[in-house]
């Protein structure tokens, strides 16, 4: 167990050093809380992709189900509320709520009582209580494990390295499932959160949902395991690896986009002929990797004229490439910068 905290540790702690290397923290952070949410989601079952969240916000078309885009949509929302809000309001019950809301707000699980703890049983596999594979608290035994969680997770327990605290901290949230809908996401929302409220990290860049959507079925199986035979030390574990394995591969991702996005700078100064605003496109596509003229327009304050004539050298110069075929309407895809984001995701 020491020897996997101590890879999860290290490689938590090179993560947090990059963001202070980082050009631009704020892109990063925009890019990987959207991976995560898609990740997450995907867990849940949604089919949506990074690419059809990304397009969605660019107002540009796609064939995916409005539902499934408009919940990873509410998870980026819910992510940065709560990051936000730790700034006035510890982790507590109150914020879980006021994050569930928005994760719930206008999706599938809208009449579930967004932002409400559960006044009904609820269970997980089965038709009903009886026939499930798990069944959680019920709802007079509810607000106690919940009031307990909090305790824990505001305990000033030394003896516990702070990892296995957030290992330990996801198993009972997600086995106390507080709410009708939106446990899993907000309980892997949870662990990111946790540890950028104990500074273990300054920014939420840790997906940990891509390791436990590729290992989905011993996720569920070792939370599962906790349950009915307390066996923690296993799950911290599996836990551990994801830690170390994530943040290894977003430090590696986070110094491949900045040499991407550095080598096209370059490029595009030395060979291109309308460099200035060709370079404030390059600058815009890194936030919104699909960009229309008319986004592109809106944000960067050029006229439409300079806009297509820096879209057409950008193109010229492979660093975009229009993905509709259409002479109206047409989308610019930064596919570099898309696929580095877009592995396993």
């Amino acid at each position: 167990m020491l020897g996997r905290l101590s890879d999860a540790d290290r490689a938590l702690g090179r993560l947090d050093g990059i963001t202070s290397l980082l050009p631009d923290k704020a892109l990063f952070l925009y890019m990987y809380v959207r991976k995560e949410a898609v990740l997450s989601s995907q867990i849940e079952g949604t089919q949506s992709t990074l690419s059809d969240l990304l397009l969605f916000e660019t107002e540009a078309e796609t064939g995916t189900p409005i539902d499934d885009i408009r919940e990873v949509s509410n998870y980026v929302d819910a992510m940065m509320y709560g990051i936000e809000r730790m700034k006035e309001l510890p982790i507590s019950l109150r914020l879980i709520r006021e994050m569930h809301e928005r994760l719930m707000r206008g999706s599938r699980g809208g009449t579930k009582r967004p932002g409400e703890f559960r006044t009904s049983q609820n269970w997980v596999g089965g038709t009903r209580p009886g026939n499930a594979i798990y069944v959680p608290p019920p709802v007079q035994e509810l607000m106690t494990c919940l009031d307990s969680l909090e305790k824990f997770i505001h305990a000033d327990a030394a003896e516990i390295p702070l990892l296995i605290k957030a290992g330990l901290i996801h198993v009972q949230f997600e086995s106390i499932h507080p709410f009708l809908d939106g446990n899993g996401r907000l309980g892997r929302l949870l662990i990111t959160l946790y540890l950028c409220s104990q500074h273990a990290l300054r920014q939420p860049l840790l997906y940990l949902s891509l390791y436990f959507r590729r290992h989905r079925a011993d996720y569920y199986r070792l939370l599962q395991e906790v349950r009915e035979r307390g066996t923690w030390e296993v799950w911290l574990e599996f836990f551990l690896n994801g830690v170390a394995q994530t943040a290894d591969q977003a430090f590696d991702s986070a110094v491949r986009i900045t040499e991407l996005f550095k080598a096209d700078r370059e490029h595009i100064a030395t060979a291109g002929d309308r460099t200035g605003s060709a370079l404030r496109l390059h600058e815009l596509l890194q936030t919104n990797p699909y960009l229309t003229a008319t986004v592109a327009a809106k944000k960067s304050g050029l006229t439409m004229p300079t806009v297509n004539s820096a879209l057409a050298e950008l193109e010229k110069l492979s660093v975009v490439r229009e993905i509709t075929g259409r002479k109206r309407g047409r989308v610019f895809s930064y596919k570099a910068f898309i696929d580095i984001l877009g592995e396993a995701a």
